[in-house]
């Protein structure tokens, strides 16, 4: 899931090697356009049972997906309708000791941005900077119209600002904690009477969002560790809803999980856009970012290369941008949005 476009193709290139000389593969996958560049025949599983099995040549994409998911999909990817207000967070001539190369955009409330680049080229690194999870040499980053270049991720957390890594094992989760400590972690406050933990209130609001973000467990003090890839990420995600934070930097959100819980991912994000919130997609999944994003930059050696509305884009031109480059998008001369 992590490998690049390039990479990928030589890996199938092997395969299709392999397949030639007689020998038999087996290939697991989340995404239905490999699966159909690799395979003939396919099986589902799905809640650790097979669920379906035929040849792809003969299954649609909507059906693989209501079959993967258990019920019917009826937009992959959710767009209500969203009003654009004004600027909410804006990264100006960012510099990070290698990653990002003055790197400058800004992001409206109500909008979704998708960065988009080889693996490296600096959307990662782009959004850890803005977090304040790795040091800059120069630049400014504002939320709202403060400035907080200088604040602690805490700070930043507390102001607003929310950040979901793209390894939640390692940087999004406890694994080892309970479903309810990792969604209610940063604000604890609602949970306490009179200097307190509250069980039941712990109990009801676990409960109800478990039920919102549609993840699957035993109980809300189920250990982390335990879940699905899928539920997992659910679990990361959820904790920012929870927090309600304004502005959402999101690396990578729905690598290696689930189409299901992808959706509802997808849903999330909809939802968030259209109630106001801003949201920055950072993906190396061309399909989602056309299909999520209000607006899509392309990352090229530590540079923001272009930065225009998704409909002027389309996979080829992104994949050329990212591979080519071009002229830097200047601070003293935004593109047109």
């Amino acid at each position: 899931s992590s490998l690049t476009r390039a990479d990928t193709e030589h890996l199938f290139a092997v395969l299709d090697r392999l397949r030639s000389e007689g020998v038999s593969l087996l290939y697991v996958s989340h995404f239905l356009e490999e699966s159909r560049r690799v395979c003939s025949r396919f099986t589902v599983l799905r809640d650790g049972a097979s669920v379906a099995s035929g040849n792809l040549p003969e299954i649609s994409n909507p059906e693989l997906i209501r079959i993967m998911v258990g019920r019917e999909v009826q937009d992959l990817y959710p767009r209500s309708a969203r009003s654009m207000g004004e600027n909410v967070f804006r990264v100006q001539a960012l510099q990070g000791i290698e990653k990002p190369t003055d790197v400058t955009f800004s992001l409206r409330r109500g909008e979704v941005l998708g960065l988009f680049g080889l693996v490296g080229a600096g959307r990662s690194e782009t959004l850890r900077a803005a977090f304040g999870l790795d040091a800059i040499r120069s630049g400014t980053v504002h939320l709202g119209n403060v400035d907080i270049s200088t604040r602690s991720p805490r700070q930043r957390w507390e102001g607003g600002l929310g950040f979901l890594s793209e390894n939640r094992k390692e940087d999004g989760l406890m694994l080892a904690r309970s479903i309810s400590e990792n969604l209610f972690i940063t604000r604890p406050g609602d949970l306490v009477r009179w200097g307190f933990w509250h069980p039941p209130s712990e109990h009801r609001e676990a409960q109800a969002w478990m039920t919102h973000l549609d993840i699957r467990a035993h109980s809300h003090s189920q250990s982390v560790h335990e879940l699905s890839g899928g539920n997992q990420q659910k679990v990361a995600f959820g904790r920012l809803m929870y927090h309600d934070s304004q502005v959402l930097l999101l690396d990578e959100p729905t690598r290696g999980i689930d189409v299901g819980s992808k959706v509802h991912i997808y849903r999330q994000i909809d939802a968030a856009a259209s109630q106001g919130k801003a949201v920055v997609l950072a993906s190396s999944y061309l399909p989602e970012l056309l299909g999520v994003c209000d607006t899509i930059g392309v990352f090229h050696r530590g540079h923001l290369v272009a930065l225009r509305p998704t409909d002027q884009w389309n996979e080829a031109s992104l994949l050329a941008a990212a591979v080519e480059g071009g002229e830097p998008v200047s601070p003293d001369h935004p593109p047109e949005r």
